[in-house]
């Protein structure tokens, strides 16, 4: 089954991919890798980046559900680098999540589960990846999460 029609199956739509918020690119391949630059979560229902601190008034479902939103926003900067064929993916390989969390925050892989979760359920084994998930004190624009991935691609 293609990666297309289980994104139908499962009901999901990928959002747009604004422009670079800075001097980068969103992806750069290098041999048969595809880097992707740092995602935040889309915006809102009001329009608005989500704000706020895991452990801070940001709970845990809101930070996976912020995560599963990156994951959406990576895979919409993969298929745009792969000129729309999300079946060039051959894998991914690794996972930065990156957590705006309090100082005694310690549940940061259950909110990066979000991102993990989704890359598994659209790619299947192809989706299992190596992953790191870490605290920062702050992020971008307040933002809750910031997830970054490499691609292994065909």
């Amino acid at each position: 089954m293609s990666v297309e029609q289980r994104l139908k199956d499962l009901r999901i739509a990928l959002p747009q991919v604004g422009g670079p918020l800075g001097n980068y690119v969103h992806a750069k391949q290098v041999g048969n890798l595809l880097y992707l630059s740092g995602k935040g979560p889309p915006d809102g229902s009001d329009g608005r980046m989500p704000k706020g601190k895991l452990g801070a008034g940001v709970s845990i479902e809101d930070g996976y559900r912020h995560a599963r939103g990156v994951g959406l926003v990576l895979i919409a900067a993969i298929k745009d680098a792969l000129g729309g064929d999300l079946d060039r993916v051959e894998g991914v390989v690794k996972v930065l999540g990156m957590v705006n969390a309090a100082p005694d925050f310690e549940d940061h892989p259950k909110v990066i589960n979000g991102c993990s979760d989704l890359f598994v359920e659209v790619f299947g084994e192809h989706g299992r990846h190596a992953r790191s998930a870490v605290g920062m004190s702050s992020l971008p624009g307040g933002i809750p999460v910031e997830i970054e991935v490499i691609v292994a691609i065909r």
